[in-house]
């Protein structure tokens, strides 16, 4: 009995030794293993876009407003009661439509005047003439003298000026008579009237009558900042954009829909606003069903030109320096990360246009761009855009709502049924 009480912790020591022994050796092959996996892993996958050159259209969005394209104030042009208003406030005027009648009575009479003005100098020239022809044959018989040949002569010019003068006279009352009707100087919209029946009015007054505007064609005027004028101007000389041919706008209604028919531009501001700092473009578009009013505001897109050797790179492939300089990833031939810096010179789509930085073959990393950094070695696969992923996102919520709403009958019958 006391040799076994003896034996018992030295065999509990032997046993726990044995234990520990047999738990270091276990330990020190798994923990190589771990080693050697963690050494053996795969490098990341990123996905990649090959850059090709292409020829790509340069487009610039610029906020402006409508302005219609001619304006006329019509004011009276001879003073008067106005009579009547002819036309309807508001509706379309044809140029040379009469819009208000004004009392005529004393034009009309001052033509008259000048009328019987013009007779009578008339009938003195036919006078003098017939009196000029007598003396004329008298003179060759030295029956008068050359002396009052010479005066009958000189009266005949006289009365021969004083003619075209009664003409100048008849002509001016009858425009002044003609002044009477106020007509449209342009086809147009017209605007409220300023005057009603029984007005009086005067010659080139301050206020207009009405005011008349043409709505189609119509102006869109564009603000454009004189950093990228100069820009695009340093472009155009160095070759690197084709800016050939017509330059089309297209235009983006207050409502965002877009407007179906598409602009030129009419001409550029030769000067800047030293207030804003920008040059005003302008532009001429058809307005057909008079949709455009002006002083709308509207999103003017101009296409200022091609871009023949640039690249399209989706914006996820470009990260910037706090300095503003734009960097794009790209996977070089040995499978290694290189860090470019690139030039953009604006947007496509959701594409930025790379006009330096890249060659043709390069491999651009656009998907896993935050998991990887310079000199990493990864692999490559080709990048799919996710275009219909919001969409699936959006849609699961409320597939699941549906789901739900659905079983909700099928619960409550099963709740019955166990009640």
């Amino acid at each position: 009995m006391m040799s076994a009480k003896l034996w018992a912790p030295a065999l509990t020591a032997c046993a726990l030794a044995t234990s520990i022994a047999l738990v270091g050796c276990s330990k020190d092959p798994k923990d190589a293993q771990q080693a050697a996996a963690a050494q053996k892993m795969p490098p990341p996958e990123v996905g990649v876009i090959v850059a090709q050159p292409q020829s790509v259209e340069q487009s610039v969005e610029l906020s402006g407003r409508t302005a219609a394209y001619q304006i006329s104030e019509v004011r009276p042009q001879t003073g008067g009661v106005i009579l009547k208003r002819l036309f309807a406030e508001g509706s379309y005027v044809q140029a040379g439509q009469a819009l208000y009648q004004i009392d005529a009575n004393t034009n009309r009479a001052t033509a008259d005047n000048a009328r019987a003005a013009l007779l009578r100098q008339q009938a003195n020239l036919n006078a003098l003439r017939v009196k000029e022809g007598r003396y004329s044959q008298l003179v060759g018989t030295n029956a008068v003298s050359k002396q009052e040949y010479d005066d009958i002569n000189a009266q005949v010019k006289l009365a021969e000026a004083d003619v075209a003068a009664a003409q100048a006279a008849l002509k001016n009352a009858e425009i002044n008579l003609g002044y009477s009707t106020v007509r449209a100087p342009i086809s147009g919209q017209s605007s409220r009237s300023s005057v009603t029946s029984g007005a009086l009015v005067t010659a080139n007054q301050a206020d207009p009558l009405v005011t008349i505007q043409q709505l189609d064609p119509i102006y869109v005027d564009i603000n454009q900042s004189s950093a990228e004028l100069l820009r695009l101007r340093q472009q155009m000389s160095k070759g690197s954009l084709d800016s050939s041919g017509n330059t089309r706008v297209k235009i983006t209604l207050e409502d965002g829909s877009d407007y179906p028919i598409e602009g030129q531009l009419a001409f550029s501001g030769a000067s800047v606003n030293p207030d804003t700092g920008t040059v005003t473009l302008r532009a001429v578009f058809s307005n057909p069903n008079h949709l455009l009013l002006p002083g709308m505001y509207a999103t003017a897109k101009i296409s200022q030109g091609i871009l023949p050797n640039a690249y399209l790179v989706p914006q996820a492939a470009v990260t910037r320096l706090p300095t503003g300089q734009a960097i794009a990833m790209v996977v070089n031939a040995k499978g290694v990360i290189e860090t470019r810096p690139i030039t953009t010179v604006g947007v496509k789509g959701q594409d930025w246009i790379v006009t330096e930085g890249l060659k043709a073959g390069d491999k651009v990393v656009v998907d896993g761009v935050a998991k990887v950094k310079e000199g990493q070695e990864v692999s490559t696969k080709p990048y799919q855009p996710q275009a219909n992923a919001p969409q699936a996102q959006g849609a699961a919520p409320q597939a699941a709502e549906q789901k739900k709403q659905a079983d909700a009958p099928k619960a409550e019958q099963k709740a019955t049924a166990q009640a």
